[in-house]
């Protein structure tokens, strides 16, 4: 039988966590097929509130949804990183 984590404390920062997460996926996207220096600069900022959302987890609960969460930042990290990278090579 699968339990629950029925703390709403927890489940509030997990919720915040996977919201941040949505958002810095749509802010990567957008950075990714408009790559200006706003979007870019929108899609870092979101990559910051994110993780500081994430960290405020606490993976000790076992709650499957703090992992997807750091598994879903640390792929639009990746693309992210690749988004720089590319920008800064264009760049030379």
């Amino acid at each position: 039988m699968t339990r629950y984590n029925s703390n709403p404390i927890a489940n509030n920062f997990v919720s915040q966590a996977h919201n941040s997460v949505d958002a810095l996926h749509f802010s990567v996207s957008q950075a990714l097929s408009h790559p200006t220096e706003q979007t870019i600069e929108q899609a870092e900022n979101s990559l910051l509130h994110a993780e500081r959302a994430v960290r405020q987890t606490d993976p000790s609960l076992g709650n499957q949804g703090v992992e997807l969460a750091e598994e879903m930042l640390a792929e639009e990290k990746s693309r992210l990183d690749a988004l720089n990278k590319q920008e800064r090579s264009s760049e030379r």
